[in-house]
């Protein structure tokens, strides 16, 4: 969920006006329904747009939102989606949200470089829900700005709504009276960078499990540890959920307070009280290690059949009577926990957006426990039942005569290999041979300022249809061209890249993170 603001204020959002980043003239769009919502509140829905996506886009773009209640108020709830012109919801595997964040640029974060960002979700469309007595403060005078990156897997245009359902009580109804303003504290294992993404390599960290940042020693090498945040001030915790890619397994939410240690249980001895007492004492017990109080764990919750590798998946936020107190100096801190067993997951995330408040009653996390288990914020979703992994024409290119030695660069042009790509008849379609010792060089010669391509090994004979659980970054052999283009972020800003010189004789095969349709292959011979 990468975000591109470095100072919040009206005057910041003059300039993106001036710039050309409000929304067009004509797409103001009023909300499109208005029900009845939780606690007294109005569930109003809005949309953004429409967008126009290009073939395969997958850019990182902003915008004003112009689309928002008219008058000042309190939020409670917000749940984000995507639609066609026409109403209907993509399929995640053809157009999905890579994330789309909320920024209100009147005021200045204290947990972020960045404008106040209040609200995030990407593919796994967390819905983020305020307890009851609490809100979001919302004036009506407030400048908002959407930081947003559509993806399209395809190489057909398409248009598009952001579209975000909102519980709002207006300050007029008698339902805000005594509800106390929450502020959202932005917790990222890579806060404050353009694009906050690490790397899970196959087989790293423990027994099948990687965590970021503890495995890996070099993610904070002579700088700040990103993923902390001190509290500035005394306050209550009342709300958070948490954002994984696919693999991701759970983010966690943890405390450090200077001088504490976690209490100890005092559960009584067998013999002084009942079994049901001493387990009731010992779930009550507070969790955590030395000065670090553990507050929550937002899981991932997989509807997918084949597990933790694509995006049917719900992320687990808090209780309504979750609470927190937190001390002026506290440190929170974050990590993001991934399944390493059975793929990579390149340019992965772990972010939880904490909601806050200054006063209210809350719990101490050194002497009593406040990890209790969450709940998933929403079920399965009807737009990813395609999975994938189904029977197609594509050979195996372990089976194919070998192809030609490459006359040099293969190039990545319309969306296929131009050696290699497995949807090719002839010679096009074999594998390209280069000899033990050398490599291959490939190029994306699309428009690499707006297509972006990647070369990811995947398991032979990765030839099976394509759907958000399949192909995936599997391969025996790992290697990774890591984005291939020429504009910011995700792009790396190189076009080429050549595959490592040091493989074994044999067939490998491929396929393009960004378009997963794209697949290829090629072999090493001594």
């Amino acid at each position: 969920m990468p975000f591109a603001l470095r100072r919040a204020g009206c005057a910041l959002a003059a300039v993106l006006i001036a710039l050309g980043l409000a929304a067009p003239a004509g797409a103001v769009e009023s909300s499109v329904s208005v029900s009845r919502g939780a606690n007294g509140a109005k569930r109003m829905t809005y949309r953004i747009g429409p967008f126009n996506v290009i073939p395969g886009q997958n850019q990182i773009s902003n915008r004003i939102i112009a689309q928002k209640p008219a008058v000042d108020g309190w939020i409670t709830r917000i749940r984000p989606d995507l639609t066609y012109t026409n109403g209907k919801i993509p399929r995640v595997d053809v157009i999905h949200l890579h994330h789309g964040v909320w920024a209100n640029l009147s005021r200045r974060s204290s947990s972020s470089p960045f404008a106040e960002l209040f609200f995030a979700a990407g593919e796994e469309k967390t819905v983020m829900r305020i307890p009851k007595g609490y809100g979001y403060e919302y004036k009506a005078s407030d400048t908002w700005y959407l930081n947003h990156m559509i993806h399209n897997l395809t190489p057909v245009p398409a248009q598009v709504y952001m579209v975000y359902e909102i519980d709002f009580i207006p300050k007029s109804s008698p339902k805000a009276r005594g509800i106390k303003p929450v502020r959202p504290i932005w917790m990222d294992v890579e806060r404050g960078k353009l694009y906050p993404v690490f790397n899970v390599e196959k087989g790293a960290g423990q027994d099948g499990r990687y965590t970021y940042p503890d495995d890996d020693p070099q993610a904070y090498a002579g700088g700040a540890r990103r993923n902390e945040w001190v509290a500035d001030r005394n306050g209550v915790l009342v709300a958070t959920a948490g954002h994984l890619h696919p693999g991701g397994l759970y983010n966690d939410l943890w405390l450090r307070r200077a001088g504490a240690r976690i209490g100890e249980s005092r559960c009584a001895a067998k013999g002084t009280v009942t079994a049901r007492a001493r387990k009731r004492c010992r779930l009550q017990a507070p969790r955590g290690r030395g000065s670090n109080a553990h507050l929550f764990r937002s899981k991932a919750k997989y509807f997918e059949p084949a597990g933790a590798v694509s995006w049917d998946v719900a992320m687990s936020g808090t209780r309504q009577d979750w609470r927190v107190k937190v001390r002026k100096g506290d440190t929170l801190w974050t990590s993001a926990t991934y399944d390493s067993k059975r793929a990579a997951w390149w340019e992965s995330m772990g972010i939880m957006v904490v909601y806050m408040a200054d006063s209210g009653p809350g719990k101490d996390p050194f002497k009593r426990r406040v990890d209790l288990p969450g709940r998933p914020t929403h079920g399965h979703l009807p737009e990813n039942d395609n999975h994938g992994g189904k029977r197609t024409p594509l050979p195996d290119a372990r089976k194919l005569a070998d192809g030609p030695a490459p006359p040099g660069t293969i190039d990545i042009l319309d969306f296929k290999y131009t050696l290699g790509d497995l949807s090719l008849s002839g010679a096009s379609g074999l594998p390209p041979v280069v000899q033990q010792g050398q490599a291959l060089n490939f190029r994306n010669a699309d428009d690499g300022r707006r297509i972006y391509h990647s070369l990811t090994s995947c398991k032979a004979p990765c030839n099976r249809s394509t759907g958000i659980a399949y192909p995936i970054a599997d391969g025996p052999v790992q290697f990774e061209s890591n984005t291939l283009g020429s504009a910011v972020p995700p792009a790396t800003g190189a076009l080429e890249w050549q595959t490592p010189k040091n493989l074994d004789a044999g067939t490998y095969t491929y396929f393009c993170r960004i378009h997963p349709f794209m697949r290829g292959s090629f072999r090493v011979k001594k």
